[in-house]
């Protein structure tokens, strides 16, 4: 059901570093995770970049869109200085370049698909056939070095399925709703990823009764990882790098 990494770095280094970069990458791989989450969505010409926000303001100064923004002129923005200043001139990172490191430091990769308003299933569609390309030399059976998708959108997931079905997902639910097994069934996900939150020991079991893996989101305190990892949950992803270790 769940073979992959028990706790993940949530946007490569939690609050350690800025989120969703390369210096969040090697952050994460400094405090011994060799696992990871992002986010990635379209540039203006199609291209698949790590951004959380949609619109700028946030993470990276100034007034805009990823989706109508350049790649070449997204990786020139400061996607760093917004957490500390010695993180200043770091880059909005390619979805490319982000894989060719964790691929060359062994790191495992949930890609969270992330849609602008509009454009679900292009999103989809092109990060799909990029990770397919990405991981042609690796066997469809190589769960560890493969990446899992997932995302909110089930458009953007089910048209991800379509372009690269070879490549495993899961859908994500803020709360859990009475349609999520048949929302995994139409997917043929994995795994349901969900809102620590407001999940249950009951709904725990009754997805991992189903035969689904239950992923978390984003548990930050040792406690509430060692209760809900007691309920049956298979992983979480935490911002806490610095307090819960990988091999929690």
């Amino acid at each position: 059901m769940w073979p992959y990494p028990k706790v993940i770095a949530h946007r490569g280094g939690g609050i350690l570093a800025p989120e969703n970069t390369l210096a969040a990458m090697r952050c994460g791989l400094e405090h011994g995770f060799a696992a990871v989450e992002f986010d990635v969505m379209l540039s203006k010409d199609g291209i698949p970049v790590l951004m959380h926000d949609p619109e700028f303001g946030r993470t990276v100064s100034g007034h805009g869109a990823v989706a109508d923004t350049l790649a070449a002129d997204l990786q020139k923005k400061d996607a760093g200085k917004w957490l500390a200043e010695r993180f200043a001139g770091e880059p909005v990172p390619l979805y490319a370049d982000i894989v060719h490191f964790c691929r060359q430091h062994g790191i495992w990769m949930n890609v969270e698909i992330k849609p602008a308003p509009g454009v679900e299933e292009e999103t989809g569609r092109v990060v799909a056939e990029q990770t397919q390309a990405l991981f042609a030399d690796v066997a469809v059976t190589d769960d560890l070095h493969l990446p899992l998708f997932s995302s909110f959108s089930f458009s953007a997931l089910m048209a991800a399925k379509h372009a690269a079905p070879t490549i495993p997902r899961g859908f994500l639910m803020d709360k859990v709703t009475r349609d999520w097994k048949a929302c995994l069934q139409e997917l043929a996900a994995r795994a349901l990823h969900t809102n620590h939150k407001y999940l249950t020991p009951e709904m725990t079991k009754e997805i991992k009764d189903g035969g689904y893996g239950v992923f978390c989101y984003t548990v930050n305190t040792p406690e509430r990882a060692t209760e809900i990892l007691h309920w049956g949950v298979d992983a979480f992803c935490t911002d806490r790098i610095d307090l819960i270790p990988a091999d929690f």
